[in-house]
This record gives C-alpha cells, structure tokens and sequence, in this order.
C-alpha cells in the first residue's frame, strides 16, 4: 500500500501488487489484498486498536467546516484524474482502487468498518433465488444477476449509545365485573328477564419514572439508498465490526454520509421512543395503559461512524430505475420489483378458463342425468322411446 499526496488533489491510498505491480483489491471473505493478474495476496495489516465510542458532546462543541461537494483522485497507475464524492471507488480509466485519507476531506472519519464476506458469486447466487421467487415479475428481472449489474458498496451508518431517564404520566386501567339486567322477547312474543357479567375498567393516575441504556442504535448516514429497504437488511452482526482500515475498501465504492451527526441522533431518539414508551407501559401495570406524557433525557451519548458492506444492483424497466440490495454479510436480499401486465393478464385468463371448464363439467353432468331419468320413465311407462319424446331435455342447458 502506498499513500499518494499530489498537489491539490485529496491525499488517497494506491494499493500496487507487491509482486508484478499491478493492483490489489480486497477480496470478500479473505482478509486479504488480492491481485487479479497473478494471484499474489497481502494480508490486510491487524488493526492496532480496539472500535471505540465518542463523546457526542465533544463532537457538538467543536466546529467543522463543510466538506469539499467532490474531490479529486489522481490515480498512482496511470496517472487520471477523477473527480469524486465517494471515499473509495476505482479510477474510471485503468480501474485501480483508490482509497481518500478522510481527514483531508474535513469529514468525521469513519470508526468501524464491517468488511465484506459475501463474494460476486454467492450474490449472484442469492440474487438468482430472489428473482426466482417473484411471481409475476417481468422476465427484465432476470438480468438484474448478470455480472456487470452489481456492484460491491459501503454504506454509511451511524451508531449511538445513551443513559435515558424518563418521567411519565398516564393511567392505569383496571377491569372489574357488575351484573346487568336485561330484557329479551321470545318466539311467542313473551318477555324474559335475564342478568349477564359485564367488564368495566376503572381508570386511576399512575406516574413514575424508568430508565434504560441504549447500545448501538443503528441510523442511516445516506439518503441515496431508500431508508425502508436498509432497515430490511437487517440485523448486522455488529459485533464482528473492525476498528477502520482503509484497506478494507480498496475495490469497492465508499459513500461519504450525507446525513450529520446531529441529524442522526434526532433519528436515533425517535427509535428510541418507542422502547422507552413500552418501558412506562409495564411500569404502570394493571390491566390496560394510557401513557399521556415522556419526558426523557439523555446522558452519556456516545456515537462512531460505521461502514456497512453491500451489493447493489439497478435496473431499469418501463423507464423506471428498480434497485436491488443485498447484505454483503448475511446474503439477505431486499428490493424493488415491477409486475408483469401480461403475466398477470394470461394467469388471469388461466383461471377463467379452469372456472368456465368446470362449470361446464358439472352443467354437462347434469343434463345428461336428466336424459338418463327420462329415458328410463319413458322405457318403464312401455311408451316408445323417440327424439321427439325425449327432445326437450336432450336440448343443451344454457
């Protein structure tokens, strides 16, 4: 690995093959840098410390000048120049990895990476029983695991821990039994008096207070992947997160976050929201709740920006872009389809035609049960058997 400072250019990292100069890439599942042309692979150095949390106080406090729109690399192979927002991504012309130094960009840099274990082969594989699965999908799907459709993408997220206190309000709900009297008429019209066992609820003030620690509260740092289908890929063995190494992103592309900090948190509470309101609820107990009123604080707010490994694939069909997802850890696939018109039109017309058959089959029974009956009436009365005796029911049953 070498690292390049050119000038104006944002300082990145260039990844030449150790044995025939070439370049390397990481290679999913390996832990290794790989070259493509010969095989020689380098192992991606240990990291030397421990993922860590960070004060979000400190982060709110210190100012941050906005980052550069887009940055240029020049690349260590040939020499282009590219102009990009990403973090990582390959040269447009000789496809060398580049990996940007994030501190030249005046960016949070990224604490964690979860590097890639799902290979182009086992997504592809994972991608062709998605579509599989997609009944009434256009036959445009299947393209979508051809090779070139997919490409390997760390996404940006933010996690957040905090200490909660929260005040509540609200009722407790407790039912009880009365008899009631009511009057009832029979079916001769005589009045009766019956009693029944009614529920009522008698409601009462509660008050208190809970608290509860939050670990890792996952919030997306991109708006350019729909939120509601990275939410779908979860859970992410976060657990198996390493502290951040940019070798780790040498072949793939690197969203830098559009969603700050301060955003994501206000992000992360709302996810918290619910947990704590479910927490009110089982601290008033009784038979049923009403929580009126949360008040919450927050203490101790930690945060770290990690990176979480995916494929993407995008379509187009009826000049409409579909994307695809799959989790580079767990092989989970998530996304958008289109439907099939004619596929849905002729399974349609299919089912008509089994309807209308056997409707045809029971009308076709029927009728020939009643030429059976008559025909035997007939033949028992000794009364001679014609067409004109038997017409009127052998006439088709429409």
């Amino acid at each position: 690995m070498v690292e390049l400072t050119d000038g104006g250019q944002t300082a990145h990292r260039a990844y030449p093959c150790e044995q025939c100069g070439a370049s390397v890439e990481y290679v999913a599942g390996t832990g290794a840098l790989t070259c493509p042309y010969c095989g020689h692979a380098q192992q991606v150095a240990a990291p030397a410390r421990e993922v860590r949390e960070h004060d979000f106080a400190t982060l709110a406090a210190t100012p941050r000048a906005a980052a550069p729109a887009t940055h240029d690399y020049r690349c260590g192979t040939c020499g282009a120049i590219t102009t990009s927002d990403h973090l990582s991504q390959k040269c447009g012309f000789c496809g060398s990895p580049m990996v940007a130094e994030v501190e030249s960009l005046g960016l949070v840099e990224p604490e964690a990476v979860l590097p890639f274990e799902v290979d182009r082969a086992s997504m592809q594989g994972a991608l062709q029983q998605w579509v599989r699965s997609r009944w009434f999908a256009p036959s445009a799907l299947k393209k979508v695991v051809s090779a070139d459709q997919a490409h390997g993408v760390y996404l940006p997220h933010w996690t957040f821990d905090a200490r909660t206190r929260s005040d509540y309000t609200g009722q407790r709900g407790e039912h009880y039994w009365v008899t009631e009297t009511y009057t009832t008429t029979d079916s001769e019209g005589r009045s009766q008096t019956q009693t029944r066992q009614v529920q009522k609820t008698a409601w009462y003030p509660a008050s208190g207070t809970v608290a509860r620690d939050f670990d890792d509260v996952l919030v997306t740092g991109t708006a350019r992947v729909m939120p509601e289908h990275l939410a779908k890929l979860s859970p992410w063995p976060l657990d198996k997160a390493q502290a951040y190494q940019p070798d780790y992103l040498a072949g793939y592309e690197t969203l830098r976050y559009d969603v700050e900090p301060e955003a994501g948190l206000e992000v992360a509470k709302r996810k918290m929201a619910p947990v704590i309101e479910n927490d009110c609820v089982r601290d008033i107990g009784g038979d049923v709740q009403q929580v009126h009123h949360v008040d919450t604080g927050y203490a101790d707010v930690t945060y770290k920006l990690l990176l979480l490994p995916a494929w993407i694939a995008t379509y187009l069909y009826g000049g409409k872009p579909f994307q695809v997802l799959v989790n580079a850890r767990t092989a989970e696939v998530v996304g958008e389809r289109p439907w099939s018109a004619w596929k849905i039109t002729l399974t349609v017309l299919a089912g008509l035609l089994v309807i209308a058959g056997i409707i045809w089959a029971v009308v076709a029974a029927q009728d020939g049960g009643a030429a059976s009956s008559v025909y035997s009436e007939l033949a028992l009365s000794g009364d001679p058997v014609t067409r004109e005796s038997v017409g009127y029911y052998s006439d088709p049953v429409v």
